[in-house]
This record gives C-alpha cells, structure tokens and sequence, in this order.
C-alpha cells in the first residue's frame, strides 16, 4: 500500500479546512470586552483579542474619533493600548479586520475588581442566610451609571485566556443575584464621585488564598500541592493556583483603579501561613496588572463561633491587622461589631461595603472629611498595677457609653484575667486586682465578640494583643 497517496488527501483537506477558517474568520473579543463596559477614565486602557494570523485590526474609540491599527500575531492574538478621556458616555467602539464588529453602550469612569469567598460572593437575595435590608437595596437598584460583570466560575491547571461572564447595567433584576458587598461598594462610589463606575466580581465560597495566586507565587511554599492533573480532584475550586488560572488570568491588564477582597475564613486554621501568604498575593497580582501599587482593600475577617482552646478566628484578624503594615497602599475594614457567633454569614453586609467605600474615597479619592481608619494599638504605658493603651487615629474613643468588658491582662505568668477598662480621651486605661505586676493586654482576643471599642468616626478597633505569645488560651 502506498501510505504517501492517502497523507496527501488528507493534508490538503487539512490545508482547505483551515483556509475556509481563516476566510470566515472575524475579531473576537474576551467577555470582559463588550457591551456596557466600564472602562477606567484617564488611562491607557488595554483592549485584547483575536483576528486571523497577520491580519491588521482597526479600533476605532468613538469618544475622539481615533484609529488604532494593531497586527494579530501568529496565534492570532493582538493587543492594544487606547487613551480614554475623563468620565462620560455612553460611546462605541469598533473592531475591524474587513469584518466590522462594534460594541456598544460603553462608559468611561471608575472600575473596581473585587474578588474572595463566601461573603464577597453572597448576593443580595441572599442564599442560607438573608441580607439584611435586601429588599429595599434591590427595589432601589436601578443606575445606569453602575455597571455589573460577574465572573462564571472556572478552575485550571494552567492559566486561561477566557472566561465566562457579561456587563450588565444595573437594575433590580441584576442586583438581586450580585455581590451585596461589592454592590454597595460601587453603588456608594457612583453616587458619590456622580462619575460611571464598573464592578467586577470574581469570587467562589468555602476556597482557601492559594486557590487564587499564581503557581509563581506558591513556589516558596513547598508544603502547598499542586496537582499534576484533576483526575482525583474531589474539590476542584480548592486546588492551589485553580482559581487564578481559571478566573483571574484571564482578566489581567483590564485597566482598574483598584482591588477589594474579602477572603479568610477557610484558612482561619493557619493564620501564620496567611500572614505570609497574602502580601505575596496582592504584589504578585499588582505585578501582573503592571498598573503600580494599585489600592488593595479588604474585610478583615468578622468574629464567629465558640470560644476555643486554638483561637484560630483572632489570630487570623490579627494577621489581617499586620498585613496593613506589610502590604503598601491598603486598608483594612473591621467588622468587629457585624459578626453572628452561630453564622459566618452574618447578614449585614452594608456596613462592610461602606466601610470599603471609606477607604476607596478617603484615600484613593482623596475626598476630605471621610473617616476611614479605625483605632490601632499604638503603644502601652506601665505604671504600677495599671496598663495605659494609646492608639493611632483616635483623638477620642467611644464605648457608646456601654461598659468596656473585653479587655484582658496578664503578668509574667502569662495567664489572662479580664480587665477593668476606662477610656480616657483617645487612651484605654486597663488594670484587675489580680494582676499586680502587668505585661500584657489583650482586647477581643476570642472567636465570637461584639466591638465595644470605636473612635469617633464610628469604627470599631480590631482585636489585637500586646503580646506575641504563643499561648494564646
């Protein structure tokens, strides 16, 4: 048999095949690029997609009239980079290889990407829990000026080019089945800055940290494995690097103002691993974003569940305080008073939101007046049997007028007695009988509390100690 004179055939059907593809073929474009989009105002934002191999594009921005040429490269991929002015709209933008495709209805302003578990991913119409006042937020939804992409799920070995998802402009409908938090987040920022905002949501319930960083990041961390294939995956959206690969790479470069995240409590077991772990995250996404030190906001963790001999829940919140310090250009929200001991999906989701819309307007805004740091342990004072706390961003503390009865202190034996507490001006002055010669202070230190502690802007202080014990029963 003459093997040649059956190859032949079936390459040059190959060859046809591939032909008729290429003359059929159009721009394609990522989800994230569509109808309704946000894109960020004042930058250079990146527009990505496909066309046949060596094939020019034209984008043409409606809001100046300018043409961009870019030519698709051997895996038909193309990039380009388009100036967009202040905020405004709606404009258009066309795509043209010789086959036009346009996408309509896009706004310039302000986007957001938000990412995390279970409370991030909770939607206003709630699922095993409700949201609190949710109703009343969702029949006030509608804002064409507040656009909605939310991510489809995904998870991958290697990092995806595309995803599953869709701009919506806001309205009850879309509201109802989005993100409570992120929702307010951007409805907050909307109404105030009167400018188009985008918020983009990616986040899955019940995933660890690693989950969502690169398999880059996770290399210094030996103990954390990455599978080789999904065969025995039982858990596929817990794998190491599953969640980047499939629901975060594919939007890297989509130009934004900022990142918040609230994740934590699915590694609520090894804080200190978390603590190492989620600096690494935030520069590694930053890097890839190549945008600076975008802003990174998040939720610390909210109290939750019986008091334990491990304190897993406290030294999670504390290695969330000290990331403040680590992670350059970020802010924490406390939710030190919205916690339920029996649901850690506590139902009030408004006030995380706003808390991170203080953050957002206060400091990347730049908008006077906003309260946005909560008090910080700043340094104690011994003088007898008596302990005095100050605190960063306090000029006064407040209990609401309600008695302090969180507060702990030990001496050299490291045993902790509660307090009596007495707030001074922007000072807590902490003692008990019986502790003669104290060292230490602990305020909050357990699963579930209620915040007792404020400053005058109405934010709770976190929980934190003044020791770095082991023990920490």
């Amino acid at each position: 048999m003459n093997r040649k004179k059956y190859i032949q055939p079936a390459f040059t059907l190959v060859l046809l095949l591939l032909a008729v593809t290429a003359s059929n073929a159009k721009v394609r474009l990522p989800s994230i690029i569509g109808n309704n989009m946000v894109l960020q105002q004042q930058s250079k934002a990146k527009l990505w997609g496909w066309a046949e191999i060596a094939k020019t594009v034209i984008i043409k921005t409606s809001w100046n009239n300018k043409s961009y040429h870019v030519k698709a490269d051997r895996n038909g991929e193309w990039v380009m980079n388009v100036i967009t002015p202040t905020a405004g709209g709606p404009y258009h933008i066309s795509f043209n290889d010789g086959d036009c495709v346009t996408i309509n209805n896009i706004l310039i302003g302000e986007v957001w990407f938000c990412s995390g578990q279970s409370n991030m991913e909770m939607p206003l119409r709630g699922n095993s829990s409700p949201i609190l006042n949710a109703n009343e937020i969702i029949l006030n939804a509608d804002n064409s000026q507040l656009r909605l992409f939310n991510v489809g799920r995904a998870t991958n070995l290697q990092p995806q080019a595309t995803l599953k998802g869709q701009w919506d402009e806001s309205n009850s409908e879309i509201a109802r089945n989005f993100s409570a938090i992120a929702f307010q987040f951007g409805e907050m920022l909307q109404k105030k800055l009167h400018v188009p905002v985008g918020i983009i949501v990616s986040s899955v319930g019940g995933t660890m940290i690693e989950a969502w960083m690169s398999k880059n990041s996770l290399a210094d961390f030996p103990e954390i494995k990455i599978p080789a294939n999904m065969d025995t995956v039982k858990h596929p959206y817990k794998i190491p690097a599953g969640l980047f690969n499939g629901m975060i790479a594919p939007l890297v470069g989509f130009n934004i103002k900022g990142f918040i995240w609230y994740q934590g409590e699915s590694n609520r077991q090894e804080p200190k691993l978390y603590g190492k772990l989620f600096p690494i995250m935030v520069a590694d996404w930053r890097k890839r974003w190549n945008m600076g030190e975008l802003p990174f906001y998040f939720v610390q963790i909210a109290p939750f569940g019986s008091t334990d001999t491990t304190r897993s829940g406290p030294l999670l919140r504390e290695a969330q305080l000290k990331a403040m310090n680590i992670v350059p250009n970020s802010g924490m929200a406390s939710t030190m008073d919205v916690g339920m001991e029996k649901n850690i999906h506590y139902m009030d989701k408004t006030i995380p939101a706003h808390r991170l819309g203080y953050w957002a307007l206060g400091k990347t805004y730049g908008i006077k007046g906003i309260g946005y740091n909560a008090p910080l342990y700043k340094s104690m004072t011994i003088k007898g049997n008596q302990v005095t706390l100050d605190f960063y961003f306090a000029n006064y503390l407040t209990s609401y007028e309600k008695p302090l009865t969180l507060f702990e202190i030990a001496g050299n034996d490291k045993i902790f007695y509660p307090a009596k507490a007495t707030i001074v001006g922007g000072s807590v002055i902490v003692q008990s009988d019986k502790v003669a010669n104290p060292v230490a202070v602990r305020y909050a230190f357990k699963e579930f509390v209620v915040a007792e502690l404020y400053n005058n802007d109405g934010l709770p202080a976190s929980s934190f100690r003044t020791d770095d014990w082991d023990n920490v029963r």
